[in-house]
């Protein structure tokens, strides 16, 4: 009869799980998402992470530098309380690269025979961006009358009819696509899809919620991934409710 309930206690039980991951580069700042209960820890410098855990957890492991994988937390890894993890590194394949015969030796007229690819843009990875002219500096109201000059005359009309008010929303959405498409890139949507059952086809959507209702942009551009976890295990559950409802 003990022998039996040992199982049911392990599960009900939890505890924090020490794990290393083994990879012998670019050990530190992997993310590991606990699925199950949410919880979540990165990696030090030497690979180490501590995370609550209970068994039959499934906990995700997401760094730019390998690929994103599922583990579970068997009997016999709670029962030993470590865990260790070699991850699949990130492979980026190269275009094949042919060299040609004409190469004169002379590297300015070289460089200008080289055939370059378009700059990156919003239309590489599927969202809407500005495509004008370089920023235009906004200028501020004259504070007095009497001293405007022609620039500050053109200013002045910019902000009355609501030039400049546009100009900064246009800014406001620019910054936000952009920080959408860099946290795309950073976790990959697969990272989104298993640990936080996000639709890939949502997922802009999605990022787009957690930027105007969260410092998610703030700690992102800070390296403040634990803030950046935190903020996406929150979002998500309400926008997954939300989704839920709207097909019911």
């Amino acid at each position: 009869m003990s022998c039996l309930l040992l199982p049911l206690f392990m599960q009900a039980q939890t505890q924090v799980l020490q794990g290393k991951v083994t990879n012998e580069i670019e050990v530190e700042g992997i993310h590991i998402l606990n699925t199950s209960s949410r919880y979540n820890s990165i990696t030090d410098a030497y690979g180490n992470f501590a995370i609550t855990v209970k068994v039959n957890d499934t906990l995700v492991f997401s760094s730019v530098n390998y690929m994103p994988e599922s583990l579970p937390v068997t009997p016999e890894i709670f029962e030993k309380g470590v865990m260790l993890v070699k991850l699949s590194e990130m492979v980026n394949e190269l275009d094949e690269v042919v060299l040609g015969p004409n190469l004169s030796g002379n590297l300015l007229t070289d460089i200008k025979n080289i055939k370059t690819e378009d700059e990156f843009n919003f239309d590489d990875v599927g969202i809407p961006g500005f495509k004008g002219e370089p920023e235009e500096k906004i200028v501020p109201i004259v504070p007095y009358l009497g001293l405007a000059t022609a620039v500050d005359l053109e200013a002045l009309y910019k902000h009355l009819s609501g030039y400049y008010k546009k100009l900064r929303i246009q800014r406001k959405w620019d910054a936000q696509n952009s920080a959408v498409a860099h946290i795309i890139s950073y976790y990959g949507p697969d990272f989104f899809s298993e640990a936080f059952k996000i639709p890939e086809n949502r997922l802009y959507d999605f990022l787009l919620y957690c930027i105007e209702t969260s410092s998610i942009q703030t700690d992102f551009n800070t390296q403040h991934y634990a803030g950046v976890l935190s903020v996406l295990e929150e979002k998500s559950v309400i926008y997954v409710e939300r989704l839920s409802k709207k097909e019911e």
